[in-house]
């Protein structure tokens, strides 16, 4: 069919998740740029049985002003008479008197199977109805089949085919808040908590909250523990205790079991403490409010990208094709059959059922397991295959460059991995200029205990980058300390300056060790790595001091002009702009012109005369010298007339402030993680190269030091290929559309 024979419906359906409404968004206004009738099915399934005012047209402003909303503006509820024929057959017939013809569902396997299911029984349903006289041969004729494509809303993160699901990362946040609030006050009475989180057949919520929240135990459906469990739990605990620990924070997912396969309970885990530890021990069990609140930053714009590409996808393919799940795949929106994801995350609870643990874990992914096994050797010392290198060294670390979220945790895990691979770890006090002053920083098993959680940098930090007889002195610090290797925590002059020493190598033999640099910027502007450590933290703070701004303005009209950091590297303006529904974002990698900034007025009275209380911008802080924030602010408020008023925000450090989000903690570990093993592997082969690592395309990038000069632009700081940009059209076209109300 072609576009224009097109008519969209959308629905939520199953439980809700946050990021529902911003998926919703997206692919109501990308319908609507492209000129397709758009509709939305209220209270999901139940809604398009019942009809009438249950399905209605939405317009751009319908979805305006929703992002920032938990849970799904349309409503969601169960239907037991879309189960049966006679349901399907009036949600069908209800569906061709709008002329709907495809849908996009978002909601878990259940949804997507009962949107398969209508799909498939679509053609009887016509010749029924036509037989009937409850459609006319036209209306059959012109509406064949149902195009479906299915987007999945699930807090448990639990679809195979894409990274994450829609609401994960929310939940996430909700989860690693509460614990991290529980640890507060459990170290003031030492206490232990049992956290029952939410996750019938899946661990990931349990397993990354434990991570990222610092727990000492996590029990997951997918690898329950083996028999003695209950010792070895108390044995982990008592440690911690002798160690000087107040507190003690057990995991259990709410589909745990044991390896019989009968169900563990929080409360069943509380006695076992109470009783053998002799210790007050509370059960607090999460529930929905895991569900609730207010979206993730990541949870906005992944939303917004599937969302946009479920409507592109049913207006550039036939009805006839095979059914489509869109999801994420390494940043990017990557497709799967529908069915087919569907089945293949059946076939996973139908593993733990079986009791085939090992299968269940490998068909979550290697990066799953992985984490399982950090958390292990991070938890209680030690994993299922515990690893001893044969060349112990002692291991120098250091943070450097600016603030960035999550140089704690990479500490912290790089740290007590290190030493459980046998090496001594030294840190050195203020970056680069530790080194040369050669001032150490004890780092040890208990000296980092929860630094995982915070924020800061605990060793301080310096933008110095070594040159001439600094170098010198940092060999000499070097040699004196013992250091066999050197992992580098920062930013842009973290690299500068470790590029510095690996060309002096030669100048300085005891520059000649294997040396690592971990990617931790805000800015997101380093090569080799597609997200940093601290970006997903700053964006989150940039989005939660737009959606207070955005409040602050319900009563007036005005228009703000918001500056967000990132020098010359316009990531976190572009993600916040997706985030938060901004008319415009300003970027260094784009040229601004008088021209942009009379375009962008006129959309934005235009806006305001067709009713618009508030108008967004935002701009990077370096996307021009002469146009700068206060320039536009002023340009706005002066012809803003009796329209609108203009005002300047800059945010400031406020965006390098607070703990680090879930994100950056799991993937501060998990890069530090790869950091010692790379160090480790380079100790053992007697290798002394430098390198830079980082997750792109999903798969950890190992590059020397060399290969920075061809990967960066040195003159801006910022990679020469940034993944993001790719995002820019659907940025420029929602923001264009509500730029005009």
């Amino acid at each position: 069919m072609t576009e224009q024979q097109r008519s969209i419906g959308v629905l939520t359906s199953g439980g809700d998740s946050q990021g529902m409404n911003a998926a919703l968004r997206a692919t109501v206004r990308q319908g609507l740029a492209r000129g397709v009738p758009m509709y939305a099915i209220f209270e999901g399934y139940r809604g398009m049985v019942e009809g009438g005012e249950r399905i209605r047209s939405f317009t751009w402003d319908d979805v305006g002003g929703i992002m920032q909303i938990g849970g799904t503006i349309i409503g969601t509820a169960r239907s037991a008479e879309f189960r049966e024929r006679a349901g399907r057959l009036r949600a069908a017939n209800n569906l061709l008197d709008r002329g709907i013809n495809a849908l996009v569902v978002i909601g878990g396997d259940g949804s997507l199977t009962g949107a398969n299911l209508l799909r498939q029984e679509w053609p009887e349903l016509l010749a029924e109805l036509l037989a009937s006289g409850q459609i006319s041969a036209e209306t059959a004729d012109q509406h064949r089949q149902l195009a479906i494509v299915g987007l999945v809303g699930s807090i448990d993160n639990d679809m195979v085919g894409t990274d994450m699901t829609i609401g994960a990362d929310s939940a996430l946040h909700r989860a690693v808040d509460a614990v991290d609030a529980l640890r507060a006050t459990a170290a003031s009475h030492q206490r232990s908590f049992v956290v029952e989180i939410m996750g019938r057949n899946c661990g990931y919520l349990a397993l990354m909250c434990a991570v990222a929240g610092g727990a000492d135990y996590c029990i997951i459906p997918e690898n329950p523990p083996e028999a003695g469990w209950e010792d070895r739990m108390c044995a982990a605990l008592r440690t911690g205790r002798a160690a000087g620990r107040r507190e003690s924070i057990v995991i259990v997912a709410e589909g745990a079991r044991d390896r019989e396969g009968q169900p563990i309970s929080a409360e069943a885990v509380k006695n076992i403490l109470a009783t053998r530890l002799g210790e007050d021990t509370r059960v607090t069990i999460l529930g929905h409010v895991q569900r609730g609140g207010t979206p993730s930053a990541f949870d906005r714009w992944m939303s917004t990208l599937v969302g946009a590409a479920a409507t592109d996808h049913l207006l550039a393919t036939t009805a006839a094709d095979e059914p489509q799940m869109i999801g994420m795949r390494y940043n990017r929106v990557h497709k799967i059959p529908l069915m087919e994801a569907v089945q293949r995350t059946r076939s996973v609870a139908d593993k733990i059922a079986a009791k085939e643990y090992e299968s269940a874990m490998q068909m979550r992914g290697g990066s799953f397991t992985e984490m399982f096994n950090i958390f292990q050797i991070m938890a209680h010392g030690q994993a299922s295959t515990p690893t001893v290198d044969a060349r112990p060294a002692r291991i120098g670390i250091i943070t450097a460059g600016r603030l960035a979220p999550g140089m704690n945790t990479a500490v912290h895990a790089a740290t007590r991995l290190a030493e459980s691979r046998g090496h001594t770890v030294v840190g050195f006090r203020d970056g680069y200029e530790g080194l040369i002053r050669g001032e150490t920083v004890p780092l040890d098993w208990r000296g980092v205990e929860g630094w995982e959680t915070l924020g800061g940098a605990n060793m301080g930090l310096s933008r110095k980058i070594p040159q001439g007889d600094e170098l010198a002195a940092i060999a000499a610090t070097l040699e004196r300390e013992q250091i066999g290797a050197l992992l580098v925590i920062g930013g842009w002059a973290a690299y500068e300056g470790a590029a510095a020493i690996d060309a002096a190598r030669d100048l300085h033999p005891a520059l000649n060790i294997p040396m690592i640099c971990l990617p931790a910027s805000i800015n997101n502007n380093l090569p080799g790595s597609e997200l940093s450590i601290g970006a997903d933290t700053a964006l989150n703070r940039i989005v939660e001091a737009l959606d207070r701004i955005k409040q602050s303005a319900v009563a007036e009209r005005l228009c703000f002009v918001v500056e967000v950091m990132g020098r010359t590297c316009g990531y976190l303006a572009l993600m916040a702009g997706l985030a938060t529904g901004a008319e415009r974002a300003y970027l260094p990698e784009e040229k601004l012109s008088i021209h942009d900034l009379t375009r962008d007025l006129e959309y934005v009275r235009a806006g305001f005369r067709n009713g618009k209380r508030l108008a967004l911008l935002i701009r990077s802080e370096q996307a021009n010298a002469t146009y700068t924030t206060q320039f536009i602010t002023d340009l706005f408020e002066e012809e803003g007339g009796s329209l609108f008023e203009a005002r300047q925000v800059i945010l400031g450090h406020l965006q390098l402030g607070g703990n680090p989000s879930p994100f950056d903690r799991v993937q501060a570990t998990r890069l530090a993680a790869r950091a010692i093993d790379t160090l480790a592997g380079k100790l053992a082969q007697g290798s002394t190269a430098g390198s830079f690592i980082g997750f792109r395309a999903g798969k950890l990038q190992q590059y020397g030091i060399a290969e920075m000069t061809a990967m960066a632009d040195f003159k801006n700081r910022r990679p020469r290929e940034q993944w993001w940009l790719e995002l820019r059209p659907i940025a420029s076209m929602l923001a264009q559309h509500s730029a005009q109300g």
